[in-house]
């Protein structure tokens, strides 16, 4: 899960700061140092879903503003995968919202 925390942060970044001029972001990047696999793992190991989500939130938030926000067509989907991962209680229950979010961002880049 983890792995897959990682995934949609570097998309949403990608998405919302990369252009085509500059080198591609990447894993190891500064931006991505609050968005590790080390730092989700903990979360995950600690069942901090609400911290989880704020996290992902964030760089969706980013991603959102990126593709023209909630009034375009891929705005209003993202909202509203983003909108299923939020509304999760559990761990247990984020890995088929989050694989969602990532290959919808994967299809959008």
């Amino acid at each position: 899960m983890e792995l897959l925390l990682e995934t949609v942060a570097l998309f949403s970044l990608k998405l919302a700061y990369e252009t085509e001029d500059q080198s591609p972001i990447l894993r190891d990047d500064l931006m991505m140092s609050d968005y590790e696999r080390e730092v989700f793992g903990l979360l995950v190991r600690r069942g901090d879903v609400e911290t989880i989500q704020a996290k992902v939130d964030e760089c969706v938030g980013l991603a959102l503003e990126a593709i023209g926000g909630v009034d375009k067509p891929l705005g209003r989907e993202l909202q509203r995968l983003a909108g299923e991962f939020a509304s999760i209680q559990t761990i247990k229950q984020l890995d088929g919202p989050l694989v969602a979010l990532k290959v919808y961002l994967q299809d959008i880049q």
